[in-house]
């Protein structure tokens, strides 16, 4: 046990490191910026992801008349763009684009005009895309596990690092929790968001549901490469593949409506 406490500190910090990257990056994550206003720097957040059965309203934070407009239309389609006119609200400027089905997408963008200036300033696009709602029962559950096998992970991977003991049990916690947090609980996100309940290798590409596969199998071996003999370089080989899985920001290629055919396709 001596020292131990530092592998287990040094896992804390690596995955809370991967938790705060996960945060920030992927594709449904809040798009932030800022905007000058009235000589005032204002921060606004672009809405990437939102449930559907409801409007998603747009707010942009303002300080004075300023105008904006709207623009959206539905992604990756030759609809012509819809233009509304945002709605002055206690200082900010509101506007509400239609729910989509699950995996629709939109793809939206902001013009605005601070008064007494004479040019419009227009916002990056942004796309969002629908999801059917995650009970809370399934989602944090389903979180809590997948980074408390991540920690397992790099604590594993740290033990065989140091050559210490007790490797072979923790990659067996770390097979396990991954197991009931990626392959039981993922699929009924999955469904519950989408309406399917795996869409990676062999029924399709979705990158979220792949990149678990491969941390699957990749403890998988390590466990069984250890089974009668010990070889450490199996538990560090593993580690070092989830962490690289998990640099992946979440929801990449993931599921999308095709508005064509009606049909939900990855990537």
């Amino acid at each position: 046990m001596k020292k131990q406490w530092m592998f287990w500190a040094l896992a804390f910090l690596i995955t809370l490191s991967a938790a705060y990257y996960q945060r920030i990056t992927g594709p449904t994550y809040p798009r932030k910026g800022t905007l000058i206003n009235n000589n005032t720097i204002l921060k606004y957040k672009l809405t990437r992801s939102s449930d559907t059965g409801k409007d998603l309203n747009i707010k942009i934070p303002i300080t004075n008349n300023t105008k904006g407009f709207l623009f959206y239309k539905r992604y990756n389609t030759s609809d012509d763009f819809t233009v509304i006119e945002m709605k002055n609200r206690k200082d900010t400027l509101i506007a509400a684009m239609p729910s989509q089905p699950p995996a629709g997408k939109l793809y939206y963008t902001i013009r605005l005009k601070p008064e007494g200036q004479n040019n419009w300033a227009t916002e990056k696009p942004v796309v969002v895309r629908f999801k059917g709602t995650v009970p809370a029962w399934v989602l944090i559950p389903h979180i809590f596990f997948m980074f408390l096998a991540m920690f397992f992970s790099n604590f594993t991977g740290l033990l065989a690092l140091g050559k210490r003991n007790k490797q072979m049990k923790y990659a067996v916690i770390t097979l396990a929790i991954t197991i009931i947090g990626g392959l039981f609980l993922g699929p009924v996100v999955q469904k519950y968001a989408f309406g399917e309940l795996w869409t990676g290798v062999p029924f399709g590409w979705d990158l979220t549901d792949n990149k678990l596969l491969i941390g699957f199998i990749g403890w998988l071996v390590a466990v069984f490469a250890n089974y009668k003999k010990e070889r450490r370089g199996w538990f560090i080989f593993a580690a070092i593949l989830t962490l690289i899985v998990y640099s992946i920001p979440h929801s990449m290629f993931g599921s999308q409506l095709d508005y064509n055919s009606g049909v939900i396709k990855q990537g």
